[in-house]
């Protein structure tokens, strides 16, 4: 179990973590956080463009270079992973794999959940991935699901990390969080995604137009942002 706060990344393949969420997985674990990351897939079919262009290249081969890639990624960030290997196009998690994650929730008992938005109409691996997620959040809540009365547990807060395109997902970007300080971080886990390069200008345009809207909206220089939406709503007792 983990002695200090924990964050919990739950992702389809192994460049999502990093495009859309390296800045705060960085960020947190800089500030001593533990940062896991569930990556259910390898992105072995279709998020390894360029791996296929090798000639003769198998599938084992593939899943063996993203899984490297990944480890090396989240090392970078400064996370530990767990592969599920659960297919990729489509994502097909098992019943096993719900359970660990149920486990997981509960032993290290996250400050906070990241995953992929809700919906997503050219890649249905990421609305899967956010379900199961969710799924194994709500579960890891009841008392009922291997009963232990020592055992105290409270859902985390779940923030879903911005689609590809945000406009067509439904996803409402209500969370801006500076990353300048780990940007360079953030893109030297990009660099290793080898497979994905193509993606590399296109996640640092995205993580600038939001830096501008972050430094818009809260009035104080903001280069490097990451959006996020809230799945539920936030309790305050003051509004200021």
């Amino acid at each position: 179990m983990s002695q200090t706060k924990s964050g919990l990344v739950i992702t389809a393949h192994p460049g999502d973590f990093v495009w859309r969420a390296g800045g705060a997985i960085a960020l947190h674990a800089q500030r001593g956080y533990r940062m896991k990351i569930v990556c259910l897939s390898f992105g072995e079919r279709g998020e390894s463009q360029f791996a296929w262009k090798k000639a003769g290249v198998s599938l084992a081969e593939v899943k063996a270079g993203r899984k490297a890639e990944a480890e090396e990624a989240a090392r970078i960030l400064g996370a530990e992973i767990e592969f599920f290997d659960c297919g990729d196009y489509p994502l097909r998690p098992t019943e096993a794999m719900l359970d660990r994650t149920i486990d997981i929730f509960r032993e290290e008992k996250p400050a906070f959940v990241l995953t992929h938005a809700l919906e997503d109409p050219y890649n249905f691996d990421h609305p899967v991935a956010a379900h199961f997620a969710q799924e194994a959040r709500i579960i890891a809540q009841a008392a009922g699901h291997k009963p232990d009365p020592t055992r105290a547990y409270a859902a985390p807060p779940v923030f879903l990390f911005e689609p590809h395109q945000p406009e067509q997902c439904n996803f409402k970007p209500q969370v801006i969080l500076n990353i300048d300080a780990v940007w360079e971080i953030k893109y030297k886990a990009f660099q290793v995604l080898a497979a994905q390069k193509h993606l590399w200008e296109y996640y640092t345009r995205v993580a600038l137009n939001r830096g501008v809207q972050g430094g818009r909206n809260t009035g104080k220089p903001m280069t490097y942002g990451e959006a996020y939406q809230r799945l539920f709503p936030e309790a305050l007792e003051v509004l200021a």
